[in-house]
């Protein structure tokens, strides 16, 4: 029975390059993969395409494509990743353009579009998931609209020649997912298989997760060789049988235990875990260690897909004014509350418009509030830090300014003063009609 080896590459837009290289050169892999889209990372994608038509991908794909190409095209290796973020022509387009220059002018490049929705979620008043509300009453705050995309339209570009296929906003699993149907030539309706299929993909998509990274808890749960993480290997048979694996020598551990914590992270409900390309069931799922850094996990399964796709909304929502000051030595903890006093006074005295307001001392109670802070020994140094929500960019500003008065202004000896505004992108999400996403494959010739 066939089975093909696909390698995780990234796990968010700036992780680490290493070890992708390192899966590329001697990970013995048919199939990397490059997950680096997170729901606000293309809301701002899209901010930054408005202001110039060929940007809004992925600010770190020439690096990445600049290490790893080379020795993929030599190995014949096939990349899939969503660094199109907001612009998957434009990233497919400069992957042109950086293979030519390495030389490698034969290589077939593929663009996912389809998955910006805007246009069709402003046709209709759909609710939002979150709070009350629906996406007109955003007005003209509203930015995006990307839905999360399958695998098919990945795997139709792979089954089209495609060495490097680029997508924008597509389901996390589903980039996994791909090389499966495309390999083994799994139908879009054997729900089993691509529930299997979603299960392997959940695994792999944070990349270092899975091999110790996020996990490290000196005493508790003692990984080694973080400093050289090495990310992991799926290897996924034909019938959706999966072990979990690294490059040999490389940092980390692939465990049991790395593998359960992987599969429960952001799911919710492991009966239903919903995908554009079927609702999987993990509650059945098996996960066994066979060797080092060798887990088996089996058990997956799947039911018939929703009828909608989900759709992530990005919108300004806000402004957010900070500053920051420090203080050391004794009597630092006083001086740092002296200077909340202080700020917290000035901004009553001033009006400025705030429709939230934080003081703390980081290190002594911004985590989990001074209740539960009350009685920890005194620091030797604090951080003061005040922050505020607004309505406009010149309220947000006031309130850093009103920090930084505190060098001639508050408690002795302040130091290394810092502030800061800028608006705040949120995201929402809402359910749209299937039908209303229409993906499309283009390829770009090197």
């Amino acid at each position: 029975m066939r089975t093909i080896r696909i390698g995780s590459g990234a796990g968010y837009s700036g992780d680490r390059i290493e070890p992708a290289l390192e899966l590329a050169e001697k990970g013995d892999i048919q199939y990397l993969v490059f997950e680096c889209l997170g729901e606000r990372t293309v809301a701002l994608a899209q901010q930054a395409r408005m202001k110039n038509p060929e940007s809004g991908y992925d600010p770190l794909l020439e690096e990445r494509m600049r290490a790893v190409l080379p020795a993929c095209a030599a190995k014949g290796i096939k990349i899939v990743t969503n660094m199109g973020a907001a612009n998957p022509e434009a990233a497919a387009r400069k992957t042109a353009e950086i293979a030519k220059s390495l030389g490698l002018s034969s290589l077939k490049i593929a663009a996912i579009v389809g998955d910006d929705v805007l246009d069709a979620c402003k046709d209709g008043d759909l609710p939002i998931m979150e709070f009350d509300g629906t996406i007109k009453q955003l007005g003209n705050r509203l930015l995006s609209a990307n839905a999360y995309l399958g695998a098919e339209p990945m795997a139709q570009a792979l089954s089209g020649g495609a060495d490097v296929v680029i997508t924008g906003r597509a389901s996390d699993p589903a980039l996994f997912l791909a090389p499966m149907i495309h390999a083994f030539g799994w139908a879009m309706d054997d729900w089993n298989l691509l529930g299997q299929g979603t299960v392997a993909g959940h695994l792999l998509e944070c990349a270092g997760q899975i091999t110790g990274g996020y996990f490290a808890d000196p005493g508790y749960k003692d990984i080694q060789g973080l400093a050289r993480l090495g990310f992991p290997i799926g290897e996924v048979r034909e019938d959706g049988a999966l072990v979990i694996t690294k490059v040999a020598g490389s940092g980390g551990a692939v465990t049991a235990q790395t593998c359960k914590e992987q599969l429960l992270y952001e799911v919710h409900d492991p009966k239903r875990y919903l995908q554009p390309d079927v609702v999987a069931d993990f509650s059945q799922v098996k996960v066994e260690e066979i060797a080092p850094d060798r887990v088996r996990v089996s058990g997956g399964r799947g039911t018939k897909r929703t009828d909608t796709l989900k759709v992530s909304v990005g919108y300004v929502d806000s402004y957010i004014g900070e500053g920051q000051i420090s203080y050391a030595g004794p009597g630092a903890l006083a001086r740092g509350r002296l200077a909340l006093d202080i700020v917290r006074e000035r901004l009553k005295l001033s009006g400025v418009a705030a429709s939230e307001l934080r003081f703390e001392l980081i290190g002594v109670d911004s985590l989990h509030g001074p209740e539960v802070s009350a009685h920890a020994n005194e620091p030797y140094e604090v951080r003061v830090r005040v922050a505020g929500r607004t309505e406009n960019l010149r309220e947000a500003v006031r309130i850093g300014n009103e920090v930084e008065t505190l060098y001639t202004n508050g408690p002795a000896a302040g130091g290394g003063a810092f502030k800061s505004a800028r608006d705040v992108v949120a995201v929402a999400s809402v359910l749209l009609p299937r039908e209303r996403a229409k993906p499309q494959v283009r390829f770009v010739g090197a």
